[in-house]
C-alpha cells in the first residue's frame, strides 16, 4: 500500500501526536492501515476497544476508547455498535462478550492469551471452594469466564482492595493472581487465600533493577503495578492499577519516571505527558503484542475470529463482572 494523499492527510494529524514514538519509517507502512480500518469502522458500525499495552499505533491511531481492563468492561456494556473489535487478551474479548451479549465481538488474534488467565480452570475454583465452603470467591478479571462463572465478584487492580472489602467477610478465596492478592493482603484486615498464579510481564521485574535506576536517576518517581513482586513494590514510590499510574503521572507531572509495567503503556503515557522523561527498563506483553494492525483490517474486513459462549457461561460469568462494575473503582 502507498500513502496517497488522501491517506496522509487524514493520518498526518494522528502522526504529529505519536511522532516523539513512533519513527517516521514505521509509520510509513501503519498510516494506509490506519485509514483503511478507521474508515470501515464507521461503514460497519464497528468500535475498536484498546487495552493499555497496546502499542501507540493502535492506542492512538485507530481505538475509540482506550483504558485499562475495568474500563473497557464497562465501555463494552455501553456501545451502540454492532460490532466490538478488542485490541487485547482473549480474557477481555471474552469479558466484553459477557457485558454484551447480543453485540459481535472479535479479536484479532485468538491466540492472545494472558499468563494469568492460563493458569486457573473454573475446576480449580469449584476444588478451592469445596476446601473453603462458605468462603466468597474474588477473581482477577484476567481470568477466562469459565472461572468468572465460578465467582462471586471480579475485581481489578484499580478496585481489588474495595472489592474485598465489600463482602464485610473475615476470609475470602482471591484468584489468581500471588503478588496481587499479597500486595490486597498488606491492605486490608481481610484473610487472602490465593493462588499462585502470575503475570509473565511484571514477575520479571525485581528490587535490585528499580534500586539501580533509582541511583542512575535522583530525583526518579518509580510507580509500580501491584501485580509485581513484593520486594519491587517496597523499593518504589507509589503502587497503583494501570488506570492510577496514569493518574499518578498526569497529576505529578514528575520530571522523570517509571513505570513498572508493559513497556508500551510507558509509550503511550508519555505520549500523553510530553514534558516527562521516562524512563524505560521495561518488559513486553507477547500476547498483547500478537494484536497487530494488518490482523486488526482483516479481522474488521472478514468478522473473523467471533467470540462464542454458551448462554449459560455467559448468564453465570456475567454476574460477577456486573458486580464488580456496580460496586466500581
Amino acid at each position: 500500500m502507498d500513502i496517497s494523499a488522501e491517506i496522509k492527510k487524514v493520518t498526518d494529524p494522528i502522526y504529529q501526536k505519536i511522532s516523539s514514538t513512533v519513527p517516521e519509517i514505521e509509520w510509513a507502512t501503519y498510516a494506509p492501515y490506519i485509514y483503511k480500518i478507521n474508515r470501515l469502522k464507521k461503514e460497519k458500525n464497528a468500535v475498536i476497544l484498546a487495552h493499555n499495552y497496546q502499542t501507540p499505533e493502535i492506542y492512538h491511531g485507530i481505538s475509540d476508547f482506550s483504558a485499562d481492563s475495568l474500563a473497557l468492561a464497562i465501555e463494552a456494556s455501553k456501545t451502540k455498535a454492532d460490532i466490538i473489535i478488542m485490541c487485547g487478551v482473549h480474557f477481555m474479548a471474552e469479558t466484553a462478550k459477557l457485558m454484551s451479549p447480543n453485540k459481535k465481538v472479535l479479536l484479532p488474534d485468538m491466540s492472545a492469551g494472558c499468563s494469568l488467565s492460563s493458569s486457573i480452570t473454573g475446576e480449580d475454583v469449584r476444588n478451592l471452594k469445596k476446601q473453603y465452603p462458605g468462603v466468597p470467591v474474588v477473581s482477577y478479571v484476567n481470568t477466562s469466564a469459565d472461572v468468572k462463572a465460578e465467582t462471586d465478584v471480579c475485581c481489578t487492580s484499580a478496585n481489588a482492595v474495595k472489592i474485598v472489602n465489600s463482602l464485610k467477610v473475615k476470609k475470602v478465596i482471591f484468584l489468581p493472581d500471588d503478588y496481587l492478592a499479597k500486595y490486597v493482603a498488606s491492605q486490608t484486615d481481610v484473610e487472602i487465600i490465593s493462588w499462585k498464579g502470575t503475570c509473565e510481564v511484571h514477575e520479571q521485574f525485581n528490587d535490585e533493577e528499580i534500586n539501580e535506576i533509582r541511583k542512575n536517576n535522583p530525583g526518579i518517581k518509580i510507580i509500580a503495578h501491584p501485580e509485581c513482586p513484593p520486594d519491587v513494590i517496597k523499593a518504589s514510590d507509589f503502587t497503583g492499577s494501570t488506570s492510577g499510574m496514569i493518574k499518578y503521572v498526569k497529576d505529578k507531572q514528575p520530571e522523570k519516571v517509571m513505570m513498572v509495567t508493559e513497556c508500551s503503556m510507558s509509550d503511550n503515557v508519555q505520549i500523553d505527558n510530553p514534558k516527562v522523561k521516562f524512563i524505560r527498563p521495561c518488559n513486553l506483553c507477547p500476547h498483547m503484542k500478537k494484536i497487530t494492525l494488518p490482523k486488526i483490517l482483516d479481522c474488521l474486513e472478514n468478522e473473523t475470529n467471533e467470540i462464542v459462549m454458551d448462554d449459560i457461561t455467559i448468564k453465570k460469568a456475567r454476574n460477577s463482572v456486573e458486580r464488580m462494575v456496580k460496586i466500581g473503582r
